[in-house]
């Protein structure tokens, strides 16, 4: 009878921690038991679909064509602040899209940084952007702009990283000195990116359990927003965005948690080792931190510009994590993008 019990408890114990690690599949819009597809999207040549949003002049008018790229537990409809007149005075064609798994992009189980750069040249190439196109990324949307320095810089006009998230495990990045940021994250972070790195298989368990805190930005730690930061949410919430339900609609896996999971593991190349993919200065690559930013940490930017002399590092003294919804600094950001302006910060 014993031994029956027992048998009972270890099968109860094996179910529930099979169901605590791996997820459940997508809800894949379109699809039977998925939401539906209320967007416009392109079809993939490996059968997936990304969903777009097209914004400023039409793309036949437009004197520059730029794909942005948004961060994490975001989507295609990410906030600009960006005036259509504008838009129209800069002849500027913005193009967003919901990346792998969120909003109505089908997921990718085999998401990689490398993958983030030709699902944007294919998204290019189909919507006829031309040989050459401008992007931005935004926070952890930034793998993707590394990915296209590394993987398709033909295709690129110019580059802006707006508060790149870091990997702290980047070869080049000093030890001692990635050691020391990393111990100053929330240590639900160092837990979370640790678990990211080395165990990737148990990222879903650890952002489900329910025994400690898991993830200080889906928490709202207050810690982590700048009085900037504050103020740039209060205008935010002014402009409602009625789709904003749909960032997770398919599943938290494939979008929040494989976005951590790409990002934080083991890539295919060292940022750091790149060479300038514009050796004759046909274009540039510009990165804006924040010195306030306490999601990312400005002591290793300063590292990556120090390395990297031919990307050009704004910083901004109060700055904090949502520059890129700030209006000044967000029109500062395209201007110089596009028209080599100087920002004044």
């Amino acid at each position: 009878m014993f031994a029956a019990a027992a048998s009972v408890l270890v099968a109860g114990f094996l179910v529930y921690a099979y169901r605590s690690i791996i997820p459940p599949p997508p809800k894949v819009c379109g699809s039977p038991n998925g939401p539906p597809v209320a967007s416009p999207r392109i079809k993939l040549k490996d059968g997936r679909h990304l969903s777009y949003r097209e914004r400023g002049v039409p793309i036949e008018n437009a004197k520059y064509k730029v794909i942005l790229v948004h961060g994490f537990d975001s989507s295609k409809d990410i906030y600009l602040p960006l005036s259509q007149d504008v838009m129209e005075e800069m002849g500027l064609y913005v193009l967003t899209f919901d990346r792998a798994g969120y909003g109505e992009s089908d997921p990718n189980p085999d998401r990689s940084v490398k993958s983030e750069a030709f699902d944007i040249q294919e998204l290019a190439d189909q919507l006829q952007l031309g040989a050459k196109f401008y992007v931005i990324g935004v926070s952890i949307g930034t793998y993707s702009i590394w990915a296209c320095l590394k993987y398709i810089p033909h295709r690129i006009a110019g580059a802006t990283l707006v508060v790149p998230v870091l990997n702290f495990w980047w070869p080049s990045f000093p030890p001692k000195l990635a050691n020391e940021v990393f111990r100053n994250q929330l240590k639900r972070d160092q837990v979370k990116l640790s678990i990211a790195h080395h165990m990737p298989g148990l990222v879903y368990w650890w952002m489900t359990q329910k025994l400690f805190p898991y993830c200080a930005i889906l928490q709202r730690h207050p810690i982590l927003f700048t009085k900037r930061d504050v103020a740039t949410v209060m205008e935010m919430s002014k402009v409602p965005n009625p789709d904003e339900h749909k960032i997770r609609q398919q599943g938290m896996h494939e979008s929040l948690n494989r976005d951590i999971i790409v990002h934080f593991g083991t890539w295919e190349f060292d940022p750091m080792e790149l060479k300038n993919p514009f050796p004759n200065n046909e274009a540039s690559v510009y990165l804006w931190e924040g010195h306030e930013d306490k999601l990312v940490p400005f002591e290793l930017q300063r590292y990556i510009a120090k390395k990297l002399p031919w990307i050009k590092y704004h910083e901004v003294p109060d700055g904090g994590h949502l520059m890129i919804h700030e209006k000044g600094l967000c029109e500062a950001i395209f201007r110089e993008l596009l028209l080599g302006e100087e920002p004044s910060i």
